[in-house]
Formats: structure tokens, sequence, C-alpha cells
């Protein structure tokens, strides 16, 4: 048996708690081509480039055929696709139609050029979200810092956003587990219980998808409140988005607007906790959480690496030509931790200066939520560090998750000794 490359070590899940070693190993080769043809980047400055360079596709569908994206496993590309994507969305998708939908969805989300204050205007409905959840906790000792604080409030707030029901969290939050857990890019995905979730995952991807089509065909029917109705009213100077791509983006959507701010609220409150200095300095100096909250995603990146992208030519990068067709990962956790870009880069800094990191990605595919993002998380762990007294780690590490991309813990639990005002 061939012995396993950094990459692949670093996707066994034996391994998700800690990545980082790997990652190390895996930067002494920047540009790493691995066993199925997959060319895996890991360093900032090569990652940082291929974000910017148009020779990348980010559509799905222009990857080889026979270049799976799962490396070291026995799936087919097709079975990947599916659960992947369903039509192109703008993170699976490339100019000009990413640019047209992109500008479309940033109408409606962000607000229009002469009232852009959309998400700015959330931030008291944050702050009251995020009060009654801490005011629940009132009276326990042991509190679960992931399904009693880190998900309950982004679910809350994108789906206000949309125009997504919340009293349907409980189908779709079943959704998308199944669908996340059906990914594995690393040696185990062959298995046979990987197999099996990832049969399990077409048939979630499916019903997610008639759940939300028939949702925007509601709207379309009858106008509501939220996004997606302002979309499929959008009778702009580029037209109608169509009802595939709409549900394609309206699942991308809901999906990525709670799912990584989970992680990230989840992964800064496991990483104070484990510093407790720079806990009790956010604690003495509340407005470091705005350089704070970028140290954090730096980190512990809530997308370790993103998997879409290929190359439409020859690219001669680092020493190495990825050929024409490639899969290329590009592994934001390890970038942010390269310490050719980020002095001391293991290390917790709050007050860390030029923190251009990638935890949001870069160039035309930037995190489309970011300044939501950012809103929620800051009011979130403010109030955390402020209110809950004496928070303390039951276990080190926690569970993960199984999705390796959007990797995190799968609970926090944190004895406390009470809930202040």
């Amino acid at each position: 048996m061939a012995e396993e490359t950094p990459w692949q070590q670093a996707l066994r899940y034996a391994n998700r708690a800690n990545p980082y070693p790997f990652y190390t190993e895996l930067r002494k080769t920047p540009v790493a081509r691995q066993p199925d043809g997959t060319y895996v980047v890991s360093t900032y400055r090569e990652i940082l480039a291929l974000l910017h360079d148009p020779r990348v596709s980010s559509d799905v569908r222009r990857i080889r055929p026979g270049g799976s994206a799962a490396a070291g496993a026995d799936q087919d590309d097709e079975a990947i696709k599916e659960v992947i994507s369903l039509e192109p969305n703008i993170i699976t998708s490339d100019p000009p139609e990413h640019d047209r939908d992109r500008r479309l969805l940033t109408r409606h989300f962000y607000g229009p050029q002469d009232s852009p204050h959309r998400i700015c205007d959330l931030e008291p409905e944050i702050r009251r979200i995020v009060a009654g959840l801490l005011d629940e906790m009132r009276g326990k000792t042991r509190i679960d810092a992931v399904d009693e604080f880190a998900y309950p409030l982004p679910v809350t707030v994108i789906s206000k956003i949309l125009g997504v029901p919340l009293e349907d969290e409980p189908h779709f939050h079943a959704w998308i587990e199944t669908a996340l857990n059906a990914l594995d890019f690393g040696p185990e995905a062959g298995s046979p219980e990987i197999q099996r979730q990832l049969e399990q995952g077409r048939r979630s991807v499916e019903d997610f998808e008639k759940f939300m089509a028939a949702l925007i065909e509601r709207y379309a029917e009858q106008p509501g409140t939220g996004m997606l109705s302002a979309v499929v009213h959008d009778d702009g100077r580029e037209g109608r988005m169509s009802e595939g791509v709409l549900v394609s983006n309206a699942l991308l959507l809901l999906f990525a607007g709670h799912e990584t701010t989970v992680n990230l609220i989840a992964h800064s409150v496991l990483t104070l906790l484990r510093h407790p200095d720079a806990l009790e300095k956010l604690r003495r100096r509340p407005e470091l959480i705005v350089p704070g909250v970028e140290e954090l995603l730096r980190f512990e990146s809530s997308v370790q690496f993103w998997h879409t992208r290929s190359a439409v030519e020859d690219i001669e990068i680092a020493g190495t030509t990825i050929p024409k067709g490639s899969p290329i990962f590009l592994v934001y956790g390890s970038g942010n931790r390269d310490p050719d870009r980020f002095d001391n880069p293991d290390e917790l800094d709050l007050e860390r200066p030029d923190n251009q990191h990638l935890g949001f990605s870069q160039g035309i595919h930037y995190c489309f939520g970011a300044p939501l993002a950012r809103l929620e998380v800051q009011i979130a762990v403010s109030e955390f560090v402020r209110r809950v007294e004496n928070p303390r780690l039951v276990a080190d590490p926690p569970p993960y998750r199984h999705n390796q991309i959007f990797r995190g813990p799968r609970h926090v639990l944190v004895d406390i000794d009470g809930v202040r005002d």
C-alpha cells in the first residue's frame, strides 16, 4: 500500500480536530499533485495568485473527466458533482454568468445603491436574538455552545433575509447535514459507510431542491417578504434569473448563510477558551472584537479548502505545471497558517497587523455574505465573553463533524458559573 500524502492524512477524520501539522508538511511542496490527479495548493502566495488567475475556472463542469475531486476515493465524478451542485450558482460558475447572477443577488441581499444598509440595519435584531439565547442559559451549569448558541443565531437571520419559513428548519437542517456527510475527499471515501452516505446525500439534495423550488413557485404566484420573492419578480435590464439557477443559488444562500457562521462562532468560543489570556484581554478591551474576529477566522478557517476549481489551460506556478482540466484544491486553512505570510501563525494575536487572511476567499468569488457573517460573529462572541461567567471546556478536543470543507465542532460543551445581565 502506497504511503499516504500529507493531504490525504489531513483529510482523515481522526485528524479533523488538528490538521495543521499535516498542512505544515504540505506547504513544503506548495503545489502538490495527488495520486488522483488533483493539484493541492497550500501556500498563501500561490493560493492568492490562483484566486485572481483567469485561467482558473470555478465551474465544476469543466473538471477533466477522470480527474475525480475525491482524493484516493473510488467514486465517479458524476456522483460528486451531483452532490456538489445542481445548476450553476455564484460559486460554481464563471463570468459572464457569475457576474450577472451575483449583481442581481447583491441588489436584493444588501439593498439598492441608494439604500445599501440592509445588513447594518439587522444589528438590533441580531443583538435581540443573541440576548435571548444567552438569557435561556440562565440557571444552567453546562451548555453546548454549538446547539444552544452558534447554530440558532445565523439560521434564524438567514431564514428571515431569504424569506424561508423558520418552522421548516428541522427539515432543511437534516437535509444539509446528510448532504455534508456524503462528501468525503480523503482516503476513507471508498468505505461502505461513506458510499451509503453518498446515496443518502443525493436523496437529501433532491428533497432540498424540491422544497426550495416549491417555495419559489409559491412566491412567484403570491409575492411575499424576503429576498427570494424579490428576486423571483426582478425584471431588471438583464432579465429574470431562470428557475433552476435561482433554486441552486437559493440553496447556496440558505446553506452558506448559516453553516460557515456556525463554525466560526463555535471555533471562536473554543479558541478563546483554549487561550484564557486572549479571552480576558477581549473582556477588558471589547473594542478588540473587530480585529479579533478577523484573527479568529484566520486561526480556524470555517472553509478549509474549495474543490470546484480547475485549470482551463496549462498553468505554471511554484515550479509545477498544472495541466489543463486538472482539479485544483485551494487550501485556505493552510494558507492562513503560512509562516511566509503571517508571523508566528500558530499563535493567536487579537491585534495582528495586516491580517489579510483567506477566510472569506478573495477575488471574484469573495464570500457573498462576509459583511453579515462579520456582524453576527462580532456581536455573538463579544456578548458571550461579556455575559458568560467563568466558562470552561468540558472536553478538548471536542467531537468534530464529518465534513472536511466546512470543518467545525459538532458540539462544544462548556461548564459555566452563570450568565450575567
